[in-house]
């Protein structure tokens, strides 16, 4: 980008050379926004389908969800649900197709380097999960969830869940083909989907399924997210621990074999 400078006579003279780095990262970040919430498939996976999870499973009696409201079970789930279909699913399938057109190898040709690309997808994909959040959070309270716990520990939750699924998202998205990736990321969602632990509690499998199936980053970003909100324990160590080594792992590996065309 170039600046506009005025001299002492009211003429304009331009001044060539780049915008600051965090006007370029903020404009990039609202660009990436509104494409995402342009799309339709993105807003079907990512507001859609957690939304009629959440109220058709609360309406209606189809998985035993134990003692309790069933929406004091499903709200912490369909929310680690939001953030794997924004920041894995949605994000791999964008990026995906980006590095097929050549958007990518574009971008990066341009004086936005291409560590703040990744930190303007970022910043696009936590403003999506705020809004899905506070969505799902105001369906939930009307159908009478009763959340309780601490918040810090549902934020550290929530980020780490993010970086983890967005590593994973971007290792895919820099690695396959887009036609790949665009299945992939589909398969995977709906797998999780069923055996995350989202709208099945994690006591329906048989030990030893549930062992490996307690080890994935959906699993404890749900699990962490019931432990705290449904039943008030403190901080789930456990679970934020999972999700830490995937976000390590994922967002390593993304850095490592991205390849930008």
């Amino acid at each position: 980008m170039s600046h506009v400078t005025s001299t002492s006579d009211g003429a304009f003279t331009p001044r060539p050379g780049a915008a600051p780095l965090s006007r370029m990262i903020r404009a990039q970040a609202a660009l990436e926004t509104r494409m995402l919430l342009r799309n339709g498939e993105q807003l079907l996976l990512t507001v859609v389908i957690p939304t009629l999870l959440l109220v058709l499973f609360s309406a209606v009696d189809i998985v035993d969800t134990g003692d309790g409201e069933a929406v004091d079970f499903l709200a912490p789930g369909v929310l680690a649900l939001a953030v794997m279909s924004t920041a894995f699913t949605g994000q791999a399938i964008a990026t995906g197709f980006e590095r097929r057109y050549g958007v990518l190898k574009r971008l990066g040709a341009t004086p936005l380097p291409r560590w703040a690309l990744m930190t303007a997808k970022t910043c696009s994909v936590l403003v999506t999960e705020v809004l899905q959040i506070v969505l799902l959070t105001v369906i939930a309270f009307a159908l009478g969830w009763s959340p309780q716990g601490n918040p810090f520990a549902v934020l550290l939750l929530l980020v780490l869940g993010t970086a983890a699924f967005s590593g994973l998202g971007l290792l895919m998205a820099g690695t396959l083909k887009a036609e790949v990736t665009l299945a992939a990321a589909n398969l995977v969602f709906l797998l999780l989907l069923v055996g995350g632990g989202v709208i099945v509690p994690m006591e329906k499998f048989p030990g030893g399924v549930r062992a490996a199936l307690e080890l994935l980053p959906i699993s404890a970003l749900s699990d962490g997210l019931r432990d705290v909100l449904q039943h008030g324990a403190g901080m789930p160590w456990g679970d934020l621990g999972i999700l830490a080594v995937w976000a390590v792992l994922g967002l390593g590996a993304a850095a490592k074999f991205f390849r930008w065309e």
